[in-house]
């Protein structure tokens, strides 16, 4: 019979310790989740799915630097309220004088459900007394499995547009000067902006200094988009045109962000044309995969794409 060894194993749940983990960290099980000092509970990896606005938000909270929306709530009452990337110290929400609100996005996440962070934050907004900051989203406390998310709060079928700024002007109320932190925290801020212009729905043009990106949050299944790519891949078709290189993707809350390199010699709205053109590309090769399965040197294609993967949780 074979010994004991004494130390108590670690509950997978069902998930094989060898195969990547569900979080879509890109680790494997038992060195993410799966390891003796991992999280109980795994995170949302769709946290906004069922929201019009789902690849505009995710573009919002992981790579646009200075952006605004007004926020349709599900239930309209006499608050204002505005979504905003970052605000002042990166705080999670604030109250102006004026009672008027302002929910940031670019904030560190407490739980494992990045919508329930966001709802707390847009709860305590909607609630709290004017000239109040909510400097972090407090840790959780409410164990029940039907806690409060955003889908529950907003209005699910808006359709964002956001204002993209130059500089964090925005934090002030007009006429009013920064003072202490705030004005350091705004120096700070537009000392370290990245020029960003936003060329189509959830396609943001990015000045990375060294380089310019088109960064494109697409709202495909991840699997499927990946096809359709490669099959654009395979005959050439991915890119831009003059001037770009498919550079490889990243995931970020459930969603696949190809980005490409720029010529950085060209305006940010000359690419609009193209990307559209893209796109349409995009929805034509997902159509085609319904019938007409990958060919071998679609299927390399992909691999490729794979290879150059990374996730951002």
């Amino acid at each position: 019979m074979a010994k004991r060894s004494g130390v108590k194993q670690r509950k997978t749940d069902g998930v094989n310790p060898r195969q990547p983990c569900p979080c879509g960290s890109g680790k494997r099980y038992k060195a993410c989740h799966g390891s003796s000092g991992g999280p109980v509970e795994l995170p949302v990896a769709r946290p906004l799915a069922g929201l019009a606005a789902e690849c505009e938000l995710v573009a919002l909270r992981e790579f646009v630097p200075s952006a605004t929306s007004p926020l349709s709530l599900a239930k309209p009452g006499d608050r204002e309220v505005t979504l905003a990337t970052v605000l002042p110290m990166a705080s999670a929400a604030m109250v102006r004088a004026d009672g008027s609100a302002l929910v940031g996005l670019q904030v560190q996440t407490r739980s494992s459900d990045v919508s329930r962070d966001m709802a707390r934050a847009l709860r305590w907004a909607l609630e709290a007394d004017p000239g109040a900051v909510l400097p972090v989203v407090g840790p959780e406390t409410d164990e029940s499995p039907d806690r409060e998310r955003y889908q529950d709060l907003v209005d699910a079928d808006q359709v964002i547009e956001p204002e993209v700024h130059t500089d964090f002007a925005w934090w002030m109320p007009e006429g009013e000067e920064p003072t202490g932190d705030v004005a350091l925290s705004l120096e700070r801020a537009n000392a370290a902006i990245m020029p960003t212009e936003r060329i189509g729905p959830a396609a943001y043009w990015v000045d990375a200094g060294d380089r310019c990106h088109l960064r494109w949050v697409r709202p495909e299944p991840e699997e499927e988009l990946l096809l359709a790519m490669a099959r654009l891949a395979a005959r050439g078709e991915l890119g831009l045109g003059e001037g770009s290189r498919y550079a490889g993707s990243f995931r970020a809350h459930g969603l696949l962000v190809p980005v490409w390199d720029l010529d950085q010699d060209s305006h940010a709205r000359e690419w609009t044309e193209t990307a559209e053109a893209l796109g349409t590309r995009l929805t034509e090769a997902l159509s085609s995969l319904k019938s007409d399965p990958l060919t071998s040197e679609e299927r390399r294609a992909r691999d490729g794409l794979v290879g150059r993967q990374v996730t951002i949780r």
